[in-house]
């Protein structure tokens, strides 16, 4: 198979108070958050093309190589993801956070064979905890923890898939690809992540990385 990843790495990430893009934290090996997704999947042969969906200014800080290409986000992570998108020419597109700088090869294999029999896959993990609906201040039913899927990403798609998606999106709200292609009548498989791939998102998240 072959494939082409998206980044996106364009967010201002405000709840992590470090006054600079996020992404760009440098951590303890040295490399920068993003830079760690960008090198699983520059080292994949499978991987054709790394699309960093970014802020100019942090451009000179992604090492380059011959399968790097960088474009700005926009207003919503939809934007930023649409922009990226129109230099995916891959059969299948991975569209990954920045933020999140752990995934596993292992992982990104079982992705792989799953995009190819389903064309669209989320990544994600089932709830360990009980999971309470609350309204005004009490809760009104627990749902069965088994059925609730956590989301993460990379989510994979077939890229004309998924291209055909954001073409047709504008009136829809979606917080992630997966629930896009739902909402737009596509069926999305699941593969589940038993490893550390959270998403870096608040201040505490950076201590001891």
């Amino acid at each position: 198979m072959n494939y082409d990843a998206l980044i996106v790495a364009s967010g201002k990430g405000q709840r992590a108070n470090l006054g600079y893009n996020k992404d760009y934290y440098v951590m303890k090996d040295g490399k920068n958050v993003v830079m760690h997704s960008v090198d699983l999947f520059s080292a994949d042969p499978d991987c054709k093309k790394v699309i960093v969906v970014t802020n100019e200014e942090y451009f000179e800080q992604i090492e380059k190589n011959e399968k790097i290409v960088l474009t700005t986000g926009g207003k919503e992570r939809k934007d930023s993801v649409y922009n990226g998108l129109k230099y995916a020419q891959s059969d299948y597109v991975f569209i990954h956070d920045g933020a999140r700088p752990f995934l596993r090869k292992e992982i990104l294999e079982e992705l792989k064979n799953e995009v190819v029999k389903s064309d669209a896959v989320c990544l994600g993990r089932f709830a360990i905890d009980t999971i309470k609906i609350v309204r005004d201040g009490y809760i009104e039913k627990t749902i069965d923890r088994n059925s609730v899927f956590l989301a993460e990403t990379p989510q994979a798609f077939k890229t004309s898939l998924i291209k055909d998606c954001y073409e047709r999106c504008e009136d829809v709200l979606f917080t992630d690809d997966a629930s896009l292609a739902e909402s737009l009548g596509y069926k999305v498989s699941i593969v589940a992540d038993p490893y550390d791939n959270r998403k870096l998102t608040k201040e505490e998240d950076f201590r001891n990385l």
